[in-house]
């Protein structure tokens, strides 16, 4: 009986400390695989970029890192190929996964429309199986101001809005436009990778996270999340006909082996101090945006930032010893800025316990003067000792 009293007790603890933990996450949590592909940063990406190749080669980049994805759970991050489908003034431009010789999943996909006053408008949606249905994003557009859609951060920040004339305007927009233009397609698949890609392993999602708080501020200003497609016939000629999907990916969700990016969430920090490293300029700037990030855990709490993956089912198209330095060398990284982080924080606690042993000798010494009025040698000892302290 009381065997069966605990078990029960330590279950209803157990249920408790997962539900506070999940209260406790971020806002932009998802619990779903998408939260390791952050889609601000592949819109923000897609903006920048010259031609669909270069960003591309961007997206694979770690040091780029935002793609953080590991749907297969090899324990390196999966490769993302883009495809462009055309039709007519309408482009599908399509980020899929590789996981193996036979099996892909479409990770997002960005809707590109000309309009026939040569107006363009863009947005680029989340797969409904790694993001959830209706997991959109898009620039801020001008004509529409729906602070409903705007998002937490667009309320606290200046907002800049943009027209279909000005994404238009964007490098890789204007060539999928070209007259004679007819779409492009990866060359690369499973076990044949360009040469200058060579294999990471993920980190931590919190890690992930912590990194990329710091671009919210921009990323917040000017996308925003919306709440159905603008491209009418977006189920017509992607959803239905186009999409593809891996019964795998599905069935890895539905036992929750994805779960486990979630459990070291003391590595934000290291995530937040390479942020800090490699960005020093935004990171003030954002800093003084976004106020305090995260509070400070011991340093005997701090973790590899990199996954253990659970199996290790790596095959030919991985490269070991490219991994092993580029890994280690993230992961030093992160650790060094968080050993500054600490040093700094326990030099602050011992100043305050040196003030607090000086406030707490001068009390003795004058308790010790008044009730030995008599004793003048040992008042002034007290009073010497106390001085050198101070």
């Amino acid at each position: 009986m009381k065997k069966f009293i605990l078990t029960s007790v330590l279950g209803v603890f157990l249920s408790a400390s997962f539900t506070a933990m999940a209260q406790k996450q971020p806002e932009e949590y998802l619990g779903l695989p998408g939260d390791n592909l952050n889609l601000y940063a592949v819109m923000k990406l897609f903006q920048e970029s010259e031609t669909l190749e270069a960003f591309e080669k961007s997206l694979n980049d770690e040091n780029s890192r935002i793609n953080n994805l590991d749907l297969n759970r090899d324990n390196y991050v999966d490769y993302i190929k883009v495809v462009n489908l055309a039709d007519g003034n309408v482009h599908t431009i399509v980020l899929q996964a590789v996981l193996e010789s036979n099996q892909s999943q479409d990770v997002a996909v960005f809707t590109v429309e000309r309009f026939n006053d040569e107006e363009v408008q863009i947005q680029l949606i989340g797969d409904e199986l790694l993001y959830g249905k209706n997991y959109i994003v898009e620039p801020i557009y001008a004509e529409t101001p729906n602070p409903g859609y705007i998002g937490r951060a667009n309320r606290r920040n200046r907002v800049v809005t943009t027209t279909y004339v000005e994404v238009a305007a964007w490098p890789i927009v204007r060539v999928i436009y070209r007259p004679g233009y007819a779409g492009w397609r990866s060359s690369w698949y499973w076990g044949h990778y360009p040469p200058y890609w060579s294999t990471w392993s993920p980190v931590y999602w919190h890690n992930y996270y912590g990194y990329h708080y710091y671009w919210q501020p921009d990323y917040y200003v000017h996308y925003r999340r919306w709440h159905e497609p603008r491209f009418i016939r977006y189920h017509e000629v992607y959803y239905t006909r186009q999409r593809v999907f891996a019964p795998a990916v599905n069935n890895n969700i539905n036992s929750g082996n994805y779960k486990t990016t979630y459990s070291r969430p003391e590595s934000r920090r290291d995530g937040e101090a390479l942020f800090a490293k490699t960005h020093p300029e935004e990171y003030r700037r954002s800093s003084a945006v976004a106020g305090t990030i995260s509070e400070r855990l011991p340093a005997s709490q701090s973790t590899p930032a990199r996954q253990s993956a659970e199996t290790n089912t790596g095959t030919d198209r991985r490269l070991p010893a490219a991994t092993t330095n580029r890994s280690a060398t993230g992961t030093s990284a992160g650790k060094n800025n968080s050993g500054v982080l600490r040093s700094n924080e326990a030099a602050t606690r011992r100043a305050r316990q040196s003030s607090k042993d000086v406030s707490s000798s001068s009390r003795r010494s004058s308790e010790r003067s008044t009730a030995t009025q008599k004793e003048p040698e040992t008042s002034k000892s007290s009073e010497s000792s106390s001085s050198r302290r101070k």
